[in-house]
């Protein structure tokens, strides 16, 4: 456990300077050299790699190469086909949609890619134990494959979040004759179609990936494999890339960002993000994630206000300004600025006041100061960070103690509800259904805190059902108004997506949903 009473609270410093955006290293001009192996640093270890129980950012890194989706988004977030030919057909009352696929594309084990291969995955998305996928894919009464590459989703109400929650993990699609081997054993080996398919997997050291030349586009790829290194510092990654070990590397440090950019021979992509990193309060998860929430009994779980007062404590720009050097922004929503779901409600956040904040603990008749055990990650800069909201925090009332664990194992605390508060993020989706249900709804595969609002729920469910997009961001904005009275979740920042790479390689590429591309990335002629 980590202790800085000591430290002087964080002073608010100047509006952050604005940040240009670089999704892409891009191939075009440059002389591509076939064949190799690029190794990229990822700076913690995904969990199982498989698409209907995963829940790590880093898991969909290696995905990105295996798995491709029913859809996916470019640079500006929008929507693509990509094994779907065509954007969704939607009926008039918005319960049938149908999706044209592609008539080329084979899985890795020479399983054909058909109508039939979608229904199953879904299917299983939707039925199997432990799927986080299942609330993200909506009130789904029928699939079924309506001619041999056509496949028809039939709802019980509108749903439209559909096409987007397709352009993540819910849209990769899956070898049938996999799994029907593996079962639940599916992510040891993955079996997908993509440019690369699963090679081997070292726990807590490195996943690789080979060439699939099974590929329907192979010849858009180039490299022989990837390997994904496990770097969980910062500093390590960063000195991985100055020696070329490594030619890419994710999550680089605001500490290391601006010293990296001058440097001969080195590039960092840089993008904004859709997610956000956040404070979850366990106020019900009794019982483990999914589960009906129950009484925690404690003051932190029962009483609204003294959350409220520990957000009413936090200093967002300031923090994020100071501990990120100005390069993350400070957030209040799950919903992105940037997103056209956005509305002064969403943008909204409760005022600075840790006066006014300690005045609201001592109403409730807490102990002041209140003790408040919160997990993080060990990662460097996330430690850094909740050292200096543990000071930040103290005037308003709060003594808070850090507890620093894994990344994995802090995936698991969270599914187990074996915490009082814990520090993670989420990497965000361009539909805000995917930042907010499963997070917010009762019984949500994503529900850490356990939070159950009735009201919260009937509006997830409107916003929905509604294809209008200003009548869904005012139902989100409502949302975002009522978590900011329960604060369930306290939002904190966004940060911005910081990829390094070694300028003698390309077309690597990062998008506003922080997943880093390496599927048609290639080694490249040093330039004169």
């Amino acid at each position: 456990m980590l202790l800085l009473a000591s430290c002087a609270p964080i002073q608010a410093l100047e509006p952050a300077p604005e940040r240009q955006d670089v999704p892409a290293a891009e191939l075009d001009g440059k002389t591509v050299v076939e064949g190799g192996d690029l190794v990229m640093a990822l700076s913690a270890e995904p969990d199982r790699l498989d698409p209907t129980t995963s829940s790590s950012l880093y898991t969909r890194y290696v995905m990105q190469t295996m798995c491709q989706k029913l859809y996916d988004i470019d640079a500006e977030g929008k929507l693509a086909p990509q094994l779907a030919t065509e954007l969704p057909e939607i009926s008039a009352d918005g319960l049938t949609v149908t999706i044209p696929l592609r008539t080329d594309a084979v899985f890795a084990d020479g399983t054909p890619f058909n109508a039939e291969a979608a229904k199953a995955t879904l299917e299983r998305h939707l039925t199997l134990e432990g799927s986080t996928r299942k609330g993200e894919l909506g009130p789904i009464g029928s699939i079924d494959a309506i001619g041999e590459f056509e496949l028809e989703i039939t709802y019980e109400t509108p749903f439209a979040p559909l096409t987007a929650a397709l352009a993540d993990r819910a849209g990769m699609m899956l070898s049938p004759a996999a799994l029907e081997q593996a079962g639940t054993a599916f992510g040891d080996h993955p079996v997908c179609v993509g440019p690369f398919k699963f090679k081997d997997r070292v726990p807590q050291t490195s996943i690789s990936v080979e060439r699939d030349p099974l590929y329907y586009d192979a010849g858009a790829v180039h490299l022989d494999t990837i390997t994904y290194r496990i770097m969980t510092d910062a500093n390590i990654r960063a000195a991985n890339l100055r020696s070329g070990d490594v030619q890419v590397a994710d999550t680089i440090s605001p500490q290391d960002v601006d010293a990296l950019v001058q440097e001969e021979g080195l590039g960092v992509l840089q993008i904004g993000s859709l997610g956000y990193q956040a404070m979850t309060v366990n106020i019900g998860n009794v019982n483990g994630t999914g589960e009906p929430p129950g009484d925690l009994g404690t003051p932190l779980a029962q009483q609204a206000d003294i959350r409220r007062a520990l957000s009413m404590s936090i200093d967002r720009e300031a923090l994020v300004n100071t501990v990120f050097n100005s390069w993350y922004e400070p957030a209040c929503s799950p919903v992105s600025p940037d997103s056209p779901y956005a509305s002064e409600l969403s943008e909204d956040c409760v005022d600075y006041d840790p006066g006014a904040a300690r005045t609201l603990l001592e109403s409730t008749g807490a102990p002041v100061p209140f003790p408040i055990t919160m997990q993080v990650t060990n990662s460097p800069d996330t430690l850094r960070y909740a050292q200096a909201l543990q000071a930040a925090v103290s005037e308003g009332g709060f003594d808070l103690t850090i507890r620093p664990v894994e990344y994995s194992t802090l995936l698991d605390v969270q599914t187990r509800g074996d915490f009082e508060a814990l520090q993670l993020g989420w990497s965000g989706r361009i539909d805000p259904h995917g930042n907010m249900s499963n997070f917010l709804k009762t019984g949500g595969g994503n529900n850490y805190s356990g939070y159950s609002n009735p009201e919260v729920d009937q509006l997830l469910a409107e916003a929905a059902q509604s294809t209008d997009p200003d009548i869904r961001a005012e139902l989100y904005g409502q949302v975002v108004q009522q978590v900011q009275i329960d604060n369930p979740i306290l939002y904190l920042y966004r940060v911005r997506s910081l990829t390094g790479y070694t300028k003698d390689v390309a077309g690597v590429a990062t998008y506003p949903d922080g997943v880093v591309r390496l599927g048609t990335a290639a080694f490249v002629e040093k330039e004169d």
